[in-house]
């Protein structure tokens, strides 16, 4: 018997005060939010500093995120509380500067360069089998430990049992413990010379991370210079020139995109990997079905065999769905709108969010079960947005896709996933990516092949 999903986060009343909900919404962001916006096409949120608009109508979104993406940019509420770690980041920056990082990234990340990092993904996925233990584990840690080898050996090729990368990994773990999603800065016009709300140890933890991150570029600079870099992800795009002024980043600016690469490389696999174990443990016949789709891999590393796991391809998108690694998008109105019946004037807030978007009851069928048969070609679903949409759709997208799929497949060919009978189930909240309040656990066994 498989148990039933947990339900979505606590809806709290509509009415509330302004310091409640800030109260709210710094714990957690989605039980901030009343249970209507599952069924609404459009909501209004009203401070006494500006409006914030929930969009979850698809011709609204494709406005935001396809047709006009440079007349809604980023959010800067929402960067405040990432800027003391990923800087001027590409995930963070808008318009001309924008555009210029993406022509540098790009081909580093094309369909080819896939196949190139494949082995150095399979040597982290065999890893992580390793070095699974057995008995009642909490499941987010393993696969944060898992998501950061991988993205430490495509990226730098160095194993996450490295001394600067085990030190890389255990920053970010303190970063996030430390940084709520948004901090008062995101509600308060407050002035740029204003103290923004972190903590000590939020900024800590964010400048031991980039002197980390600045020690590895520098010593990979310096081994492009001599000519005996390893051809990394690094390496690409440190010699990657942008094609319209021939300039490639400066040493400050590569730490900034390899920060993102780690939060984005590491904490969106490592959230998404461990929610698709639990799923798993809740549906064992769906895990009896991936592990026997697993003996595929059996035949040793070949990029070919992602096309025999098309039952573990289809059970990662329907865990993205239910459990989106970013949960929010946030953009700005840059001129007044009009949206259905609503004047959205300058500098109003747009969230586009997945996790409302996917369990939405007019977009769906079914949207809160587990129903990996979706995906099967020719099946209806609903607006899907696990990577964003548009131009600043992920770069990693077929990254992550090929992460996920050989990690999920490698772990259940080794492994059983169990839930914990009188185990409460994890609660999705919103950090940095989305987490479970209390970590998931689970009881592993090794599987008898």
């Amino acid at each position: 018997m498989s148990a039933p999903l947990p339900p979505k986060p606590p809806a709290r009343a509509d009415r509330v005060s302004l310091w409640q909900y800030m109260r709210l919404f710094r714990r957690d962001i989605l039980s901030a939010q009343p249970a209507r916006l599952y069924q609404a096409w459009m909501a209004e949120f009203r401070t006494p500093f500006f409006r914030s608009y929930l969009l979850n109508q698809p011709d609204l979104i494709d406005m935001v995120l396809k047709e006009r993406p440079d007349d809604f940019p980023k959010s800067d509420r929402i960067s405040e509380g990432l800027r003391p770690l990923l800087g001027n980041s590409v995930f963070l920056t808008n318009g001309e500067t924008w555009k210029r990082q993406r022509r540098i990234i790009d081909p580093a990340f094309e369909g080819g360069r896939l196949r190139e990092t494949f082995p150095a993904i399979w040597a982290a996925a065999q890893a992580a089998v390793a070095r699974m233990p057995q008995g009642v584990v909490e499941l987010e840690e393993q696969t944060s430990h898992a998501a950061a080898d991988v993205i430490f050996r495509t990226l730098f090729s160095v194993p996450i049992e490295d001394r600067l990368a085990q030190s890389v990994f255990h920053g970010f773990r303190s970063y996030q413990r430390a940084q709520p999603l948004v901090n008062l800065a995101a509600f308060l016009p407050l002035p740029r010379f204003l103290p923004r709300g972190f903590s000590r140890q939020t900024k800590t933890a964010a400048r031991a991370i980039r002197a980390l991150i600045t020690d590895m570029t520098q010593a990979r600079m310096d081994e492009i210079e001599q000519r005996r870099a390893p051809d990394d992800l690094a390496t690409k795009i440190l010699t990657m020139r942008d094609p319209q002024t021939g300039q490639g980043f400066a040493a400050d600016e590569m730490v900034d995109q390899v920060a993102i690469f780690f939060l984005a490389g590491h904490e969106t696999s490592a959230s998404a990997l461990a929610w698709a174990l639990y799923l798993l443990a809740l549906y064992p016949d769906w895990q009896a079905r991936l592990a026997a789709e697993a003996g595929a891999l059996d035949a040793g590393c070949d990029f070919a065999l992602l096309s025999k796991l098309p039952l573990t391809r289809d059970v990662f998108r329907e865990t993205l769905r239910l459990y989106p690694p970013v949960p929010m998008m946030v953009r700005a109105a840059t001129r007044p709108e009009r949206f259905r019946d609503r004047v959205i004037k300058r500098g109003a807030q747009l969230v586009i969010s997945p996790f409302h978007i996917h369990s939405h009851t007019r977009l769906w069928d079914n949207p809160d079960g587990f129903d990996p048969t979706r995906w099967e070609k020719g099946r209806a679903r609903g607006p899907y947005l696990p990577f964003s949409a548009g131009p600043r759709i992920c770069t990693g997208a077929g990254f992550a896709m090929v992460e996920g799929v050989l990690l999920i497949a490698m772990l259940v060919r080794a492994y059983r996933f169990e839930v914990i009978a009188d185990q409460p189930p994890p609660r999705p909240v919103a950090h940095l990516t989305l987490r479970a309040a209390e970590g998931i656990w689970l009881r592993v066994t090794k599987r008898e092949r």
